[in-house]
């Protein structure tokens, strides 16, 4: 399985080896599981050294994600343990087995791959953009399973609703045509260079050069991983339908809300309107930053992440 090489550092500027340490590659184990019938490829970044703040943290990635896009923000997190599957239909894990790709379908992977890995009660759960809904409503469905909650760029309001709703739209648009088309044509729609340059251009808002081309060579590389088309229309359509705020009083547990200030997607309005809804809820702001809080601004998040845990231990 592949795996980031830091060995050679330093690298030239945007080169992806350059935006990590030479540490990183050290932590990693790299390992498959058989889960209801699929395989599930996942990583383990142990500690560079353990002490009393060290947490197992489960990393849920977004759509159109895998394990690589949450790198930067282990990295700052040299202390934690840190586990991130590809969800099954992403990255190398195999789809679902005669499943669909719903949300409450993801949180029963949840289940099944926290009881395989003897993943205790103490174990922090995080979720980025379509993970954020995944394991919220993971979280509400089963109290007391994690602690406590991290929520990167969280999906805090209807999809379909509001400024970005123009956005979605034109996404449920080519998603549906995709469907439709004959498959080898289909495939190649959804995995078009164009597109998804476009889509990266329109989320990144850092001016550095260097940095932007290594946030468009991240998605140009693993944005179109995905097993299939069924099972991406699945998944896509689960990330439009539901959303954080829906389970929010049933969270009772912390919960850390990390929002970009320019995030067009996960707007910060919808973020704040999500805090207020919240039982035990903390919102950090970073600034300057959208929905690209894990390439562009790891070291600010994981300060938060860091902080959140100090405040509450395991």
């Amino acid at each position: 399985m592949e795996q980031v090489d830091t060995a050679h550092s330093p690298e030239p500027a945007g080169s992806p080896g350059s935006f990590f340490s030479p540490a990183l590659a050290g932590r990693i184990h790299a390992s498959d599981i058989d889960l209801d019938g699929s395989n599930v490829a996942y990583w383990a970044y142990e500690p560079v050294e353990q002490t009393l703040d060290t947490r197992t943290i489960l990393v849920i990635h977004g759509f159109r994600g895998d394990h690589h896009g949450l790198l930067r923000v282990v990295d700052h997190l040299p202390e934690m343990r840190i586990i991130m599957p590809d969800l099954p239909g992403f990255g190398s894990s195999e789809a679902f087995v005669g499943d669909e790709h719903s949300v409450e379908r993801y949180g029963s992977f949840i289940s099944s791959f926290m009881e395989a890995l003897g993943l205790g009660t103490d174990t922090v759960l995080l979720g980025h953009s379509f993970g954020s809904i995944i394991a919220s409503h993971f979280a509400a469905a089963h109290p007391g399973a994690i602690y406590p909650l991290v929520l990167v760029n969280p999906i805090a309001g209807p999809a379909l609703e509001g400024t970005k709703g123009l956005m979605t739209k034109l996404a449920v648009l080519y998603y549906q045509l995709s469907a439709r088309l004959p498959q080898r044509i289909g495939l190649a729609v959804l995995r078009n260079r164009l597109i998804v340059r476009i889509m990266s251009v329109s989320m990144a808002k850092t001016r550095d050069r260097h940095l932007r081309r290594f946030i468009h060579g991240q998605h140009d590389a693993y944005f179109s991983a995905f097993a299939d088309r069924e099972s991406l229309l699945e998944s896509f359509r689960a990330s439009v339908s539901a959303n954080a705020a829906e389970v929010a009083p049933k969270l009772t547990l912390p919960v850390l809300l990390i929002a970009g200030e320019k995030d067009e997607i996960a707007t910060l309005p919808d973020q704040r309107k999500l805090l207020e809804q919240l039982p035990d809820g903390t919102l950090q702001v970073i600034p300057g930053v959208g929905h690209l809080i894990h390439y562009e601004t790891p070291a600010p998040a994981a300060d938060s992440i860091r902080s959140f845990l100090k405040d509450h231990p395991a």
